[in-house]
């Protein structure tokens, strides 16, 4: 089977986008996988498929399956990608969309300047932000909460020096998150500025994270160091962050281009 693909990224978060609209959707994670590997297939962090919406009111389906073939709920620079991608594959003309993922609705919208604004919903915070966790022979402290995706952030002196490529897949696994959990290290620079990096679940480090980047910002903000908006810089790019704090929807800002198109052999 030839599949037809585009190749997308957006801050360095690098995506394959699969357009099922108008037909269905059947790969396995174990080709899923493969289309992810970077010495074997087309390589990416994750691979978004577009699909027909499953009820009214929504614009389209969006699903998000990680490097390792699993599906997860949410990924913001990957819904910056989508909305580039459905423009130019004339899918739709509306700057505004609606979109369903299976971590709830999101709202992405085109702006003038070329950029990709997403409504990414209100942040979810259990009953107290900062847990210390012992993680290997250490006791940290994490803020946990969610973007429609799970995320602990640990603030850092020095993102450069974090331990995230041996620290971020213990916390990754850690038994407090049975779904995995997405490790995040911010270092906040300014009030309205900070440096990110994040080990992705089942993607491992990636050049930038657009969820992270929402969860950083609410964490930093509710912490006190960090005022909104927030310019998170992430090793791909730099993310603006909006949010008026409690129930208020998290507004993320950033680029999105297409890299290239093709054909993969299933």
């Amino acid at each position: 089977m030839r599949l037809k693909f585009t190749k997308m990224e957006g801050a360095g978060n690098d995506f394959v986008v699969l357009d099922c609209s108008s037909s269905p959707f059947n790969l396995s994670a174990l080709q899923l996988e493969k289309i992810a590997n970077r010495n074997f297939g087309i390589g990416c962090d994750q691979v978004l498929v577009v699909e027909k919406p499953s009820r009214s009111g929504v614009d389209f389906g969006y699903r998000i399956f990680n490097a390792d073939g699993g599906e997860v709920e949410q990924c913001g620079n990957g819904a910056r990608c989508f909305v580039k991608f459905v423009h130019a594959r004339g899918l739709s003309a509306r700057r505004e969309l609606r979109v369903e993922t299976r971590g709830g609705i999101i709202v992405p919208r085109l702006e003038d300047d070329g950029e990709v604004s997403v409504n990414m919903g209100p942040p979810h915070v259990g009953r107290a932000l900062l847990e210390k966790l012992l993680v290997g022979n250490e006791e940290i402290e994490l803020a946990i909460l969610s973007m429609g995706n799970p995320h602990a952030v640990q603030f850092v002196a020095d993102v450069e020096r974090a331990p995230v490529t041996t620290q971020g897949p213990l916390i990754e696994r850690h038994p407090r998150f049975p779904d995995r959990v997405n490790a995040g290290y911010l270092q906040v620079r300014e009030r309205h500025r900070a440096r990110l990096r994040v080990w992705e679940r089942g993607a491992g480090e990636t050049l930038a994270c657009g969820t992270g980047a929402c969860a950083a910002a609410v964490a930093g903000i509710l912490r006190g160091p960090l005022d909104s908006p927030v310019a998170v810089e992430a090793r791909g790019g730099t993310l603006t962050v909006s949010w008026a704090g409690g129930d208020n929807p998290v507004w993320m800002k950033g680029p999105a281009r297409t890299v290239f198109e093709g054909e993969i052999e299933i």
